[in-house]
């Protein structure tokens, strides 16, 4: 067997392969986009979503083994997402992996989708230091942990209703923006002032985080407002947002021995959120650790590396063929 892990990710809505090895090098990365597909509905179509891995996900994991220069039989293992996302969706990747892993005689690990993004600052290289601070900012989950290791996470705090990236999308929606909203919303909010007060959620309340209030303000100034500057109402919304993560962030930051904040996850990618992390870490004396954009966003990348974490350990997970039927249980 060789050094080398392939890696499955079908969560949502794209069908992403990658081969990495034990150092985070990655070897090839594919991913088949739905966004034409969905872009119609201002959303992800969970039916239509399986249906599109369904048609892509073979053929996404014979090119991500043909770049590789890989046989599937010659692989160490397996990896696969195994939740949370949809059902439907990773069900696909699910029962592809198993098949794949039964032919070829090579084990099959489910990985947190989660865990994958909390790895994917040290895709290509190294880049965490701990214990290390994570914020994890993505279109399903926001999250705040201390890690000590990559093994080694303990939650601080979550979003009690909608994640940010979600509030990001439906305000690109209520904006007309199309999707994905979120790096419109982005885009747009650069080209305006934050003048509107937009309410901080939890602002000075421990480390949880609740965005569905922020998330209804601006659907009411949307409505309200006769001619509403849609720049400012962007630049408004995202300056609430990174208020209280940042504010979150600090919070943590001040009350531990931190050597790095992480940030991970789709909404990671923001360039207003780097700026402003950028700024945190520079006046509290930590290092800022962040994926490559490419690594941001969901990928199989991370979920590979995550598989290695487990087989580092004496007592590895059961295999995801004795899981398959408790995919909310991770």
């Amino acid at each position: 067997m060789s050094g080398l892990i392939l890696g499955i990710e079908s969560s949502c809505d794209d069908t992403a392969a990658a081969v990495v090895d034990a150092h985070g090098r990655v070897l090839a990365s594919v991913i088949a986009s739905q966004t034409d597909i969905h872009a119609a509905h201002g959303g992800v179509y969970p039916e239509l979503a399986s249906r599109a891995h369904v048609q892509s996900i073979v053929r996404t994991v014979d090119r991500a083994l043909a770049d590789a220069d890989v046989k599937g039989p010659d692989l160490r293992a397996i990896g696969v997402t195994r939740g949370p996302g949809l059902i439907g969706s990773l069900l696909v990747g699910l029962n592809t992996a198993q098949g794949l892993g039964l032919g070829w005689g090579v084990p099959v690990i489910g990985i947190n989708h989660l865990r994958g993004h909390l790895r994917s600052a040290d895709l290509e290289e190294a880049r965490v230091r701990y214990p290390a601070l994570v914020l994890l900012v993505s279109g399903g989950h926001t999250m705040l942990a201390r890690m000590t290791s990559p093994r080694d996470i303990a939650v601080l705090g979550r979003t009690r209703d909608d994640s940010v990236g979600e509030a990001y999308d439906k305000v690109g929606r209520m904006l007309g923006l199309g999707y994905p909203g979120g790096p419109a919303v982005d885009r747009l909010a650069a080209t305006g002032q934050a003048t509107i007060a937009f309410p901080r959620p939890l602002l000075n309340e421990g480390f949880e985080f609740s965005f569905s209030g922020l998330k209804s303000s601006v659907a009411r100034a949307v409505a309200q407002a006769r001619a509403p500057d849609y720049a400012d109402v962007a630049a408004s919304f995202v300056a609430a947002c990174l208020d209280v993560l940042m504010t979150k962030c600090r919070r943590a930051l001040d009350g531990g021995d931190y050597a790095s904040l992480v940030i991970v996850g789709g909404v990671a990618a923001s360039k207003q959120l780097r700026e402003r992390a950028g700024a945190l870490c520079e006046d509290v004396g930590v290092a800022l650790c962040l994926p490559p954009l490419r690594w941001s966003t969901d990928n199989a990348a991370m979920i590979a590396l995550a598989t290695w974490d487990y087989l580092a350990l004496d007592a590895p997970p059961k295999p995801v063929a004795q899981t398959r039927l408790a995919i909310g249980d991770y």
